[in-house]
C-alpha cells in the first residue's frame, strides 16, 4: 500500500481487528461486534488489503498474530488510547461549568418557606464553583421581557401572563391574603361586620403589572395606589390609609407585631402560582439545566 487516507472506514475496520485481538480470535469476538464470522472474516481480510500485510495465521493451533499484526496492534493501541484521552478531555471541557448565570427574581421572596433559594444556591455553588451568579429583582412583566430579550436566562415568579416564546416550569403556590393595617377604620372591626361594598368604599391599592385583575372583585373603576412590588404595596396598607393585597408569609411578621389583619380571608384571598420561565427556543446551558434542575429539588423535598 503506498498510501492510506484513515476516515471512518477505516476506523471501524481498525476497531474491528483490536476486538478481535483483545478477545482471543474471531470465534470469541462474534458476541462483542455483534457479527457472523463470514462478516468478521470479510471485514479482517478487507483490512490486511488496505494495509498490505498479513495480520494472522488461523488453523487447527487458533488465532495468532504475526510479527506484523503484533507491530499494528501495538500501534493502534497507543493511537486509540490517545483518540480516548482527547475525547475525554473534550467532554470535559465541554461539561466544564463556567461563565454567568443570570437569574430574575421578584422582590420579597425571602420569608417564603416554600421557595428554599438559599439551599438551592449553597449547592450550585459547591457544583459549579467557577460560574458567576447574577441576580436581578424586578416586577414579574419585566422578567418575562428580559427573559425573551436574551438579558436573564430564567426567571422566577408568579407571571400575569403567559408569553409565546417562553416555557413555563410549576414549582409552588404562593398565598395572598387581603390586609388592612392598625389606624385604619376597618382594623378593629370584626369580619362579620365588614363587606365587600364597605371595603370598596376605602382606598384600594392595586399591582401594575396584574392591570388591575387583583381589585376586579371590588367591582371599581380604578385603584386608589399602584405598585410594582410587594414593599410599595406593604408600606401603602401599613399607613393605615390603604387596603391591599400581600403574601401571607410577607405580612407575618407585621400580624405578629399587631400592625396589619387578614380582611376576610375566605373571600378575600388567592393562590398565585409561581414557575420558572425559561426561553423555549434558545438553548439551554448545563449551567441554566443545574440551576433549573435543584431548584425543582428543592422545592419538591421541602
Amino acid at each position: 500500500m503506498s498510501r492510506m487516507t484513515i476516515e471512518t472506514a477505516e476506523l471501524r475496520l481498525f476497531r474491528l481487528f483490536m476486538t478481535v485481538v483483545e478477545a482471543g480470535g474471531f470465534t470469541a469476538a462474534q458476541g462483542e461486534l455483534n457479527l457472523s464470522l463470514s462478516t468478521i472474516s470479510t471485514h479482517f481480510a478487507e483490512l490486511e488489503g488496505r494495509l498490505g500485510v498479513r495480520l494472522c495465521r488461523r488453523g487447527r493451533s487458533g488465532f495468532k498474530l504475526t510479527e506484523e499484526g503484533q507491530a499494528v496492534y501495538d500501534e493502534l493501541r497507543r493511537v486509540f488510547d490517545t483518540l480516548d484521552r482527547f475525547g475525554a478531555r473534550v467532554r470535559g471541557l465541554r461539561d466544564r461549568l463556567t461563565g454567568t448565570l443570570t437569574i430574575g427574581l421578584v422582590d420579597n421572596t425571602l420569608t417564603d418557606p416554600n421557595f428554599p433559594l438559599e439551599r438551592v444556591i449553597t449547592r450550585f455553588a459547591d457544583a459549579a464553583p467557577e460560574v458567576n451568579l447574577a441576580i436581578a429583582t424586578r416586577p414579574p412583566n419585566e422578567l418575562l421581557r428580559d427573559v425573551i430579550g436574551g438579558e436573564l436566562h430564567l426567571a422566577i415568579a408568579s407571571f400575569p401572563r403567559i408569553v409565546p416564546g417562553l416555557s413555563y416550569i410549576d414549582l409552588y403556590t404562593e398565598t395572598n391574603l387581603f390586609y388592612c393595617g392598625a389606624g385604619h377604620p376597618l382594623f378593629d372591626r370584626p369580619d362579620d361586620m365588614v363587606d365587600l361594598d364597605e371595603v370598596r368604599r376605602h382606598r384600594l391599592v392595586a399591582r401594575s403589572y396584574w392591570g388591575a385583575r387583583d381589585i376586579k372583585i371590588f367591582a371599581i373603576s380604578a385603584p386608589h395606589a399602584t405598585v410594582s412590588d410587594m414593599e410599595g404595596a406593604a408600606r401603602l396598607v401599613l399607613s393605615g390609609r390603604y387596603l391591599g393585597y400581600l403574601p401571607d408569609h410577607y405580612a407575618a411578621p407585621f400580624i405578629q407585631a399587631g400592625r396589619l389583619r387578614a380582611l376576610l380571608p375566605r373571600v378575600l384571598s388567592y393562590h398565585s402560582p409561581f414557575q420558572i420561565a425559561v426561553h423555549s427556543d434558545r438553548a439551554r446551558t448545563p449551567v441554566v439545566d443545574l440551576f433549573m434542575t435543584l431548584t425543582r429539588e428543592e422545592i419538591a423535598g421541602r
